[in-house]
């Protein structure tokens, strides 16, 4: 299953994280913003697109950070390719495209997510549904998820789904981590204060990592200690190590399917093993934003390897 039907399953589950992705920042957001006055208010918002990559496009067509200009243009702006109608609306279009090779189960619980979220966010969102609107995106993304873990066979149709899926979170777990000094943080001078520990706990709140956090660590708020969970930590499904120790798996599994290593197969184990190589002191003497940076630029090379060694373009 070569060419445009792996395209089409690669980049449907792609799309699904990242509206999902989108749904937390979001959340995140908000809940930061009800409790700022309205300068720190507006800078969350700004963080939260500068994150999300939407600053530039949302100034065109926006002159300030206002919560309801920001959390509309993100959910619902029809000139935004990557608001989340849109992005639920390719979810739609590939699993349409690539009907004959995913279940109907599948195929009913990316078309019904579609219908549900489309209608929700055919209105504008105010204040008082933002909620109802997040939940539903992170609602039907997970129905989806499930529907393709609980229906489909193991076989490449679903190792590519994965590794669309695990590609995606990687890279917008690292962008999180890596606008943290830079968008969030308004100075350096900030860094080890009771404003900068708000800020990680904004992090671990983004990637529904709170919980598991404070259970790991008594509670105890650690920049270091959750950097350390965030990009090593095998066991949270949107570590770093974790996403990338996935799409080994799955690539391993296509290998053997179809009885051959490529150069993603090549790329996927160095830049895994690198990982497993380091510490977080290691890290951060190199410098966070350094390795998230070449962690991103790693991330996107396997990307383009496994889209180029299975002929996504045929």
């Amino acid at each position: 299953m070569l060419g445009r039907s792996a395209n089409g399953v690669f980049w449907m589950f792609r799309y699904l994280e990242r509206a999902e992705n989108c749904a937390r920042l979001l959340d995140t957001g908000f809940r930061m913003a009800l409790t700022s006055d309205s300068i720190t208010a507006e800078q969350e918002w700004s963080s939260v697109l500068e994150t999300a990559g939407m600053t530039e496009s949302y100034l065109e067509k926006n002159g300030t950070f206002t919560g309801l200009q920001v959390w509309n243009y993100i959910l619902r702006e029809k000139d935004n390719p990557n608001s989340i109608r849109s992005l639920i609306g390719q979810v739609r279009t590939n699993a349409r495209a690539v009907r004959n090779v995913i279940t109907a189960e599948l195929w009913l619980a990316v078309n019904e997510s579609y219908l549900q979220i489309n209608e929700l966010l055919s209105r504008p969102v105010t204040q008082a549904n933002l909620g109802d609107a997040i939940a539903a995106v992170k609602r039907e993304a997970t129905l989806v998820r499930g529907a393709m873990d609980g229906s489909m066979l193991r076989n490449d149709i679903y190792n590519f789904g994965r590794i669309g899926s695990f590609v995606e979170r990687a890279d917008n777990t690292a962008r999180i981590l890596d606008v943290k000094y830079y968008v969030l943080l308004p100075s350096l001078s900030y860094v080890g204060s009771s404003l900068d520990n708000v800020q990680w706990e904004t992090i671990l709140r983004s990637l529904g990592a709170e919980r598991a956090y404070r259970w790991l660590n008594a509670g105890q708020m650690d920049a270091k200690g959750i950097a350390d969970f965030l990009i090593l930590d095998g066991r949270f499904p949107r570590s770093l190590a974790f996403c990338h120790a996935k799409i080994r798996s799955n690539l391993a599994s296509l290998a053997l399917q179809y009885g051959e290593e490529l150069y993603a197969h090549e790329l996927i184990r160095k830049f895994d093993m690198r990982l497993h190589d380091t510490d977080i002191d290691s890290i951060f003497e190199q410098g966070l934003h350094e390795f998230l940076s070449d962690f991103i630029a790693d991330n996107s090379e396997i990307a383009h390897a496994v889209e180029t060694d299975y002929r996504f373009a045929d």
